[in-house]
């Protein structure tokens, strides 16, 4: 039976990660994680390095048709990534 100062430990991590201004950070760690099972095998393999600066997106990819292919459907990336991380972490995408 929970007590009426009883949290969840999901909310405990939130509060700490807020506390210690590290939600931001976490954030951008899960969006890199994320990026190769969202995006698949074929694009997970062929990406070389990934890091996120100033909520933009660095993507390097050794395809330049796979580079060309994922240009136009960018915005569509951007939000899914940004859903599955529950905020906005990220408002660009460059391909290096």
């Amino acid at each position: 039976m929970r007590k009426p100062n009883d949290i969840t430990l999901k909310e405990g991590i939130g509060k700490m990660l807020n506390v210690y201004k590290l939600k931001g950070k976490f954030d951008e760690t899960t969006i890199i994680a994320l990026w190769p099972e969202l995006m698949g095998v074929a694009i997970g393999n062929r990406t070389t390095q990934i890091y996120i600066s100033q909520k933009k997106l660095f993507v390097r990819i050794e395809s330049s048709v796979i580079k060309n292919e994922l240009m136009m459907v960018r915005t569509g990336i951007i939000e899914k990534l940004n859903e599955r991380a529950g905020s906005e972490v990220i408002t660009e995408i460059v391909f290096l």
